[in-house]
């Protein structure tokens, strides 16, 4: 089956390949790179062949010149685009910045500066995947990924499903840190199978967890039918042994009964958050603009040495991932077993077996609710354990939300909402409701100074 990633000269990519290459059920057949940026895939492109030399039979990359031969054929569709580049991010952060609130590429007034303008051309995707490849299913991780998923399934209905590595990340932090690290958490039956007379099989992991897009909830964690969650939440060196552990700080933690999803440091913690971010030498958009400028510039001149500059860049970016909130929260270094990459790749390709091979598992996925959250429209895109097969994800029941997770999540999924609305009508009144109505946005004035600079940026 062939997989077209479009934003083919996305810094990720070789880690989407890498996973490939060494997925032994050879899922993919041939990877297509497409990307509006002629340069930064020919850049990629160097990187993934270097990736494949002494492979027997790696998997061949070609790079197509136009979307639609992108696109014609290709069994999956991995949606990775980053619309205006490392430098529109750099301006999502910055302007909110000015006017005293968070600017962050997925949250607050960032995040919806973005949504506003990728959702657009998300559609114009959507549109082509439609008339030239219906019957593929589109894996979407561009950012924001909920907002962007949910505008797509406008179009694509359930053929579209988001990925984030932030919640695979943090069960597996949570199995180790509970003394269940040697459970199989991937897509095989260890993620719910059973054995002899319908009693689980002995290791059988399974996990609540629920919420949007980067604003997510682990609520229990059960090996063999008993919860290890309150244990390890009434165990300091345990949750100081993982990044959400280190990160939200014990007291917190046991408050909330849940290990919240990493990216809600910044509405718990908005004020030592958006502190850490003011007195930073530079937004994280400004440091990537700089950095993948770098690499793109020295590759292009040097692409015997592409893999080796990715390498050492791919690096430095995994160092200072999140580096503003780990600084709010007392400042420490990542660990390596932080330091690999990626994750998302790793559910790309888990959800491709589950597809392609109906291979059963479950996955943490971006998905339509339709009865899972009943306070929310059937259409909402939330993120929540699906049980995945040929014929797509299932989200599964969950317990019933506590009102402060329930609160958080219609306010921003109303935020999200008035964001597609905002950029698939053009209407402003729909996007300044999205910037005011954000839980990190504090005035309906600041809203409209942040939507009226980004107009005119």
């Amino acid at each position: 089956m062939r997989l077209t990633i479009l934003g083919g000269g996305g810094f990720r990519v070789p880690l989407v390949y890498r996973a490939v290459l060494d997925d032994p059920a050879r899922t993919v057949s041939e990877v297509t790179l497409y990307d509006t940026d002629a340069r930064r895939a020919g850049v990629i492109a160097a990187v993934l062949e270097r990736l494949a030399q002494g492979r027997t039979d790696p998997v061949p990359v070609r790079v197509a010149d136009g979307l639609d031969e992108a696109l014609r054929g290709a069994g999956f569709v991995f949606c990775a685009i980053r619309v205006g580049g490392t430098a529109g991010r750099v301006r999502d952060e910055r302007i909110p910045l000015d006017e005293g609130v968070l600017g962050q590429e997925t949250v607050g007034a960032g995040g919806v500066l973005y949504g506003l303008r990728t959702i657009p051309v998300a559609l114009e995707i959507a549109e082509r995947v439609a008339a030239l490849a219906p019957d593929a299913w589109v894996i979407n991780f561009t950012n924001p990924a909920g907002m962007v998923t949910e505008a797509m399934a406008q179009v694509l209905g359930e053929r579209v499903i988001g990925i984030c590595d932030s919640p695979a990340g943090l069960v597996r932090h949570v199995a180790r840190a509970a003394g269940a690290g040697s459970a199989d958490l991937s897509d095989g039956p260890a993620a719910g199978g059973t054995g002899p007379g319908g009693r689980p099989a002995p290791g059988t992991v399974t996990y609540d967890y629920v919420g949007l897009n980067h604003l997510g909830w682990l609520r229990s964690f059960t090996l063999d039918g008993r919860d290890l969650l309150p244990g390890l939440l009434a165990d300091d060196r345990a949750l100081a042994s993982f990044e959400a552990g280190r990160l939200f700080g014990a007291d917190w933690l046991r408050a909330l009964g849940a290990i919240p999803n990493e990216y809600l440091h910044y509405y718990y913690f908005r004020r030592e958050t958006l502190r850490a971010v003011q007195e930073a030498r530079q937004t994280r958009g400004a440091f990537l603009d700089r950095q993948q400028g770098a690499f793109f510039t020295e590759a292009a001149a040097a692409p015997d040495q592409a893999l080796e500059l990715w390498e050492r860049t791919r690096r430095e970016r995994e160092e200072t991932y999140m580096a503003d909130a780990r600084e709010a929260g007392g400042g420490w270094q990542r660990e390596e077993c932080d330091l690999e990459g990626g994750g998302y790749d790793r559910v790309a390709l888990a959800l491709m077996h589950a597809i392609a091979q109906d291979r059963r598992g479950r996955l943490i996925l971006n998905v339509r609710n339709g009865a899972t959250v009943p306070q929310l429209a059937p259409d909402a895109i939330i993120e929540t354990v699906c049980e995945v097969s040929a014929h797509g994800p299932r989200p599964l029941p969950c317990a019933p939300l506590r009102e402060d997770q329930l609160g958080l999540m219609l306010q921003v999924k109303a935020v999200e909402r008035a964001t597609v609305e905002a950029a698939t009508f053009k209407d402003r009144h729909a996007a300044l409701r999205a910037l005011a109505l954000h839980p990190l946005v504090d005035s309906p004035a600041v809203a409209a100074r942040i939507l009226e600079r980004a107009a005119t940026a």
